[in-house]
């Protein structure tokens, strides 16, 4: 039985034009082609897409996930561990930093002395006090949101219009990227994940490549973080997660 190149989009959660270059790359290529030329995947082709899959949601390049699928001596079940012990490490180090998450916006709100006039000039329609008590409540007992509160509470009007812009000089930067179609761990995109972590780590509180990770993971899992993120540009929640995985396995 073989399936159309968008059932098989359908069946990953992918996209048709992502299996397209999976195809034009070598990465993927389907068994076989219908009478008009169209793609038909056998399940073969399904098994090797879901390895790539598993691979890429690890922060893999595809140069990678193509050699290591392509090496003559590679184990189906082998691959198969390899990713359960990958995917296990993650979890339990993405469990471990969990307790000492600090949300990302809170640095908006530490230790902010302005009046309801200036903190919509400085941040628009967002009210940085709105998360004040469910921030404090989470994180209020980690040194991340002690060294937040520390760094920010002598902030003034101009220091926070500063940190306001260049957080949106690093969304435009990934937005253009998204635009463009790059990928989430080209060089470009890594150094603008690179570029986010130094911004948290300057202002806020130290932001290891760890910690990072985590944050990146709660700009999806968060529904307001990622309506903030895709309000910017659709997809760029995910995007951004991704390119902050994959420089903190760059790192690795």
């Amino acid at each position: 039985m073989s399936y159309s190149v968008g059932q098989v989009a359908g069946f990953a959660g992918t996209t048709v034009r992502t299996l397209h270059h999976y195809d034009e790359i070598g990465l993927l290529a389907p068994s076989a082609r219908s009478s008009a030329g169209h793609r038909r995947y056998d399940d073969a082709d399904l098994d090797r897409l879901q390895r790539i899959l598993f691979y890429r949601e690890l922060g893999f390049p595809l140069e990678e996930v193509a050699v290591l699928l392509d090496d003559p001596d590679s184990d189906p079940r082998e691959h198969l561990r390899r990713q359960h012990a990958l995917l296990s490490d993650r979890i339990a180090r993405l469990q471990q930093m969990a307790a000492a998450v600090e949300h990302a916006m809170e640095a908006q709100r530490m230790g902010i002395n302005l009046t309801p006039e200036e903190k919509f000039e400085v941040f628009g329609d967002f009210d940085p006090d709105q998360y004040g008590d469910e921030a404090h409540e989470r994180w209020g007992h980690t040194d991340a949101y002690k060294e937040s509160a520390r760094r920010t509470a002598s902030y003034t009007k101009e220091d926070w219009k500063r940190f306001q812009d260049e957080a949106d000089g690093i969304n435009r930067r990934f937005a253009a990227l998204l635009a463009a179609g790059a990928a989430a761990d080209s060089e470009e995109a890594m150094d603008a994940a690179e570029e986010h972590r130094n911004w948290i780590d300057r202002n806020c509180y130290t932001c290891s490549h760890e910690m990072h990770t985590c944050l990146g993971e709660m700009y999806v899992a968060d529904e307001r973080f990622t309506a903030y993120y895709d309000g910017v540009r659709p997809g760029l929640a995910v995007f951004v997660r991704d390119a902050i995985f994959a420089n903190a396995v760059r790192k690795l």
